[in-house]
């Protein structure tokens, strides 16, 4: 299925969502942990993202979104890095033998996803690439629901998620911070 085209409408759709994002009250202690956690790593994310033209804090995030920031995974999906992918994408990476380093399988994800210095990393273009990562399946299927990938922990999310691939629930809630919340409060910090 083609991606959902990077649109002007769409672009203003995302810096209206994201200029009046606020942290949904109860969830301020873990956005604040998972921004410390991205901050923790920095360093690491940023050597990575300047080999492959790439921010450091979009590395960061998607680390977190896909694998809970653990770098014994792959970015690709949080299967074990002792083997190639299992679930979709399977069988990645392609290159070389298990088991892998972090920074060999995450440039593989993100060579697959085909980001690097030609994206548009523009605030809106990176809210995009976040959820182009993750599949349109809210924007296309359940378009009164903002992405939990993007939005949850903030106040345009309060329910409704995929709970496995293609299975939808109108009544599950996102346990983790989506990434764009992520975003607002590295930028809030100035580290974005």
């Amino acid at each position: 299925m083609s991606a959902v085209p990077f649109t002007p409408a769409l672009k203003a759709e995302y810096a209206a969502l994201f200029g009046a994002c606020t942290v949904a009250p109860g969830h301020a202690a873990a956005v604040n942990a998972a921004v410390a956690a991205l901050l923790r790593h920095r360093a690491r994310y940023a050597a990575l993202g300047n080999d492959l033209g790439i921010p450091w804090h979009v590395i960061g995030i998607i680390h977190t979104m896909e694998c809970s920031g653990r770098f014994d995974r792959h970015l690709h999906n949080g299967d074990p890095l002792t083997a190639r992918t299992t679930r979709v994408p399977a069988g990645r990476p392609h290159q070389g033998e298990p088991p892998f380093t972090w920074e060999q399988s995450a440039a593989d994800a993100l060579a697959m996803k085909k980001l690097g210095p030609g994206t548009d990393w523009s605030l809106p273009g990176t809210l995009y690439q976040f959820e182009r990562y993750n599949g349109f399946g809210y924007r296309r299927h359940h378009p009164e629901v903002p992405s939990p990938y993007l939005w949850s922990f903030s106040n345009h999310y309060t329910r409704g998620k995929y709970v496995a691939d293609g299975t939808w629930s109108a009544t599950a809630v996102s346990k983790q911070c989506g990434a764009a919340v992520m975003l607002k409060e590295l930028t809030v910090r100035g580290e974005a």
